[in-house]
């Protein structure tokens, strides 16, 4: 299954990828979000493997998130019309998926974050999921990005609102 999910951020590129590069941003826009460790290497760099919980309705789903590829290295000084390249491996119980994130400038002082999805599933019960609810990827791709422009813009944090 493959989706592609975009928004455009109200904010300059340079500041947007700091945004999101951030691990310390991450509960804040991350819905569901338990726990996101570094295993091996340190955060938001090529290779680096990091343990993911998420928290969904009444199941917790832990994942191994491993970064594939991150350009420029340095997010700050980033050439004007530059693409920036965030892209990642999360692997669970059934399940991998990538997730190549697109950062461009579509204005002086907004962004376009445009991510492509792509998921694989092994055993019965992943791929029923899949097959039935693709939709339900897709929504949550977009709901993250939502929160995101929201934490970025206005400073809402997800965990201080219900739903």
């Amino acid at each position: 299954m493959k989706y592609t999910v975009s928004i455009e951020i109200a904010l300059p590129r340079e500041r947007v990828v700091q945004l999101l590069a951030d691990p310390a941003h991450l509960p804040k826009w991350l819905r569901g979000l338990v726990l996101h460790e570094p295993l091996s290497g340190m955060h938001g760099q090529v290779g680096t493997k990091s343990r993911v919980v998420m928290q969904m309705g009444q199941r917790k789903i832990e994942c191994t998130e491993t970064i594939t590829r991150r350009e420029p290295a340095d997010l700050h000084g980033i050439p004007k019309g530059s693409i920036v390249h965030f892209d990642r491996e999360i692997v669970g119980e059934g399940m991998w998926s990538a997730v190549r994130d697109r950062l461009t400038e579509s204005g002086p002082e907004t962004t376009l974050w445009a991510s492509e999805n792509e998921y694989r599933f092994s055993g019965l019960l992943m791929r029923l999921v899949g097959l039935l609810m693709p939709g339900a990827f897709r929504k949550q791709s977009q709901q993250h990005m939502q929160d995101f422009k929201a934490f970025a813009e206005e400073g809402k944090d997800v965990r201080e609102t219900k739903g």
